[in-house]
């Protein structure tokens, strides 16, 4: 703790002259809400009441008044007092209002300054190496930024006393986060019931370098979708047919989830047949009872639709190209865009949309851009008799493309239905699992899809919807307890309730017979009682996953079904890159760092935008700080 000159409250003393190492009568309002306690002969210190934190107030003849205090008081510093707040109950630190306190919180007092003219203050080197930290993460700052001239100018102007910190310093912190907010997400996946979903993304770099990018998708205890980056890891060899499968089995030792893999999406475009048979074979391993690994998604349905549409693009470049400079042209100039508004409304064209310049790193605002400029291609046509100088206009058949649809659709419908092979099984599943379509709407769209063979298709996805029911039926079953005997093993089953089931006469394996026979004459299966049930309103805002939150009770089985499949990603990208144009690729600087750096970067910046300040059970400085340590 950095401690620049002390300033002293004359008002905590009835007089100003009485020595600080002896006792006396306290008059400061903050003795409401602090015991002093004494150590020993020359140390005393103030403990709150709320939180029982220990403070320094006096040791020897040194004195170090009562200013903390008052902050931890008036600010709400306290965790009970901001935990109480947030109970909407009133803080028991805050007085009441008196005319010496200022507005923002703070009680009066003598600001006695330094030799230099700075006035005291108290600065944690911990704190704002942290906050630095953390800033770099967020932000993607290189490491080294806390050596450059201007970042030292700029930081000792706030803080004259500020510490240069080292990039090795940095590092200690980066990793000491990264650990930080890694056993947090590790408590996060332990508690799940449910199974994880993964996807894997390819990386590359200017160095010939490549990485591997694993994330985890899953439903937590409150129903609630999460997405987070489990691992970013160098690969010396992408080629190789077991690089990804052998990245995914070291993610899920790592973070103790063998039992709990569902799903694995990855995309064709950098996995060939080989390593999706590896993968395949993974499955089939980590999770046997699934549909024999048959949940491996080999499409990214994000870059299937940017390939379509780069296509589309391609193939009308030219007429793109003469839609965009027209556009250019109107909306860079405010006397061109005035009389291209002039003739829209004397033309009396209807269009309401806006005309705009697309981003060509995101080819949805291409598509945007095409489709205001096309309903306003009447004016477009017309513009050059107000406007001499606009020579850029499309001819009328550049606007309609009737040859280019007839040319286009057929290459695209291929490549769809390719995608469309690989996945229907588990979009078919997924849409079951929403209230409002069930089978219904499964058996509406493929009638438009396969015509006369419909009933085929849909009989595939109502024996795999069972097959898949049944294994998470056979898991929730309590496991049998095996008895060795002298001749033989004997399978023990628990008795139930109704008596069905005997005991040591060796007919459990009839009974268990019997008893199901008659289950299934007395009571349908969830799954069968779920399809049969009525569809619920389609309502635009339906929150499926509280719909099944709410009904777990009912459908404790189909309930573990519709929460694995429905947070089962068919993309590898986040949301927020689904219509980007650029792969994804690490600069010279990131590719230059060690893996375990760049790892925590890439993961940390990923888990800050979840974090909790309440720290998992367990889990402790000393903890960090040894990781850390074996990470340098």
């Amino acid at each position: 703790m950095y401690t620049m000159d002390i300033s002293i409250d004359q008002n905590d003393f009835p007089n100003s002259d009485a020595q600080p190492n002896k006792r006396r009568r306290k008059k400061s309002m903050v003795w409401e809400h602090f015991t002093i306690e004494t150590v020993d002969a020359d140390c005393i210190r103030a403990c709150c009441n709320q939180c029982k934190k220990s403070f320094a107030y006096i040791s020897g003849s040194k004195l170090a008044g009562t200013s903390h205090l008052k902050r931890h008081i008036a600010l709400g510093i306290c965790p009970v007092s901001r935990h109480n707040q947030g109970k909407d109950q009133p803080s028991p630190y805050i007085p009441a209002p008196r005319t010496n306190i200022s507005a923002n919180g703070n009680f009066p007092r003598k600001r006695h300054r330094a030799a230099n003219g700075v006035a005291s203050i108290y600065l944690s080197e911990d704190n704002y190496s942290h906050e630095l930290a953390k800033m770099i993460i967020q932000h993607e700052y290189p490491l080294h930024m806390v050596e450059h001239s201007g970042f030292i100018d700029f930081a000792r102007t706030l803080q004259p006393q500020f510490n240069i910190t080292s990039v090795t310093a940095v590092q200690e912190q980066v990793m000491g986060i990264y650990f930080r907010e890694k056993h947090k997400l590790l408590d996060l996946l332990s508690g799940i019931s449910g199974r994880l979903n993964l996807t894997v993304d390819l990386w590359t770099s200017n160095q010939s370098l490549a990485y591997v990018l694993i994330t985890g998708h899953f439903i937590d205890n409150d129903w609630k979708l999460q997405r987070r980056i489990l691992n970013f890891i160098t690969v010396q060899f992408p080629d190789s047919d077991t690089a990804f499968s052998h990245a995914i089995a070291d993610c899920l030792t790592d973070w103790g989830a063998e039992d709990k893999l569902f799903t694995v999406t990855s995309d064709r475009s950098y996995i060939n047949e080989k390593t999706r048979d590896n993968l395949r074979n993974l499955l089939s391993i980590k999770n046997s009872l699934i549909l024999n690994g048959q949940l491996l998604i080999n499409s990214c349905y994000a870059r299937i639709l940017r390939s379509l549409a780069q296509d589309a693009i391609g193939s009308m470049r030219e007429t793109i190209e003469k839609v965009r400079q027209s556009v250019k042209y109107v909306k860079t100039s405010d006397a061109h865009e005035e009389r291209f508004t002039k003739l829209k409304q004397q033309l009396q064209v209807p269009s309401t949309k806006n005309l705009m310049i697309d981003n060509l790193t995101n080819w949805s605002t291409t598509y945007q851009m095409l489709m205001a400029a096309s309903e306003l291609k009447e004016v477009f046509s017309c513009f050059d008799t107000s406007d001499p100088d606009y020579k850029l206009s499309p001819q009328m058949e550049e606007w309609e493309q009737d040859f280019f649809v007839s040319g286009l659709t057929k290459p695209l419908m291929e490549r769809f239905t390719k995608y469309w092979d690989d996945c229907n099984l588990v979009l078919a599943v997924a849409v079951v699992m929403d209230p409002r379509f069930k089978m219904k709407l499964v058996e509406f769209s493929f009638s438009r899809i396969y015509g006369e063979d419909v009933e085929t298709w849909i009989n595939i996805v109502d024996e795999g919807l069972h097959e898949l029911y049944l294994e998470y039926l056979v898991q929730s079953l309590p496991a049998p307890t095996f008895i060795e005997g002298e001749n033989d093993t004997l399978v023990k089953t628990e008795p139930q309730e109704d008596g069905l089931l005997s005991n040591g006469d060796g007919f459990s394996d009839f009974d268990i017979y019997i008893s199901d026979i008659m289950s299934a004459q007395h009571m349908k299966s969830e799954l069968d009682q779920y399809l049969e049930e009525p569809l619920l309103p389609r309502v635009q805002d339906f929150d499926v996953l509280g719909w099944w939150k709410m009904n777990r009770p009912k459908y404790p089985t189909l309930s573990k079904l519709a929460s694995d499949v429905l947070s089962i990603p068919l993309s590898t990208i986040s949301a927020e890159s689904v219509f980007d144009l650029r792969e994804k690729k690490m600069d010279s600087y990131r590719s230059s760092l060690r893996p375990s750096i760049l790892q925590a970067l890439i993961c940390s910046k990923d888990w800050l935008q979840h974090e909790s300040s309440v720290v998992p059970s367990g889990i402790s400085s000393e903890i960090s700080a040894a990781a850390v340590k074996t990470e340098f």
